[in-house]
């Protein structure tokens, strides 16, 4: 099962398990963690699962954010070039040992 490390805004670390075909906010959500909201239950309809991808390396292995995604990330603060949401990044073996920060707020 990948695992993927998510990164709370003040550096705490949490890595789990995810099973393939989950979502990255799935995994999140279904552990507990905080940092990802998640509002909308993963329709991406509210930005409330942002996160950044800094590996260039895995964020190739990720499929390009549709328009969709685009404008909802246009609601989420703090946004860079590597925000995603992780509704939208579904887990795959090949992103085993993904690493997602979390912004200091979903809002």
């Amino acid at each position: 099962m990948p695992k993927i490390k998510y990164i709370e805004h003040n550096g705490k670390e949490h890595e789990i398990e995810v099973p393939e075909g989950w979502s990255v906010m799935e995994g999140a959500v279904k552990n507990m963690l905080p940092g990802i909201d998640a509002d909308c239950g993963g329709a991406c309809a509210c930005a409330t699962c942002h996160v950044y991808v800094d590996d260039p390396a895995f964020a190739a292995k990720i499929p390009p954010k549709t328009d969709m995604e685009e404008t909802m990330l246009d609601f989420a603060p703090e946004v860079q070039p590597t925000s995603r949401l992780s509704c939208q990044i579904k887990v795959t073996k090949e992103l085993d040992g993904l690493v997602v920060r979390m912004p200091e707020s979903q809002h």
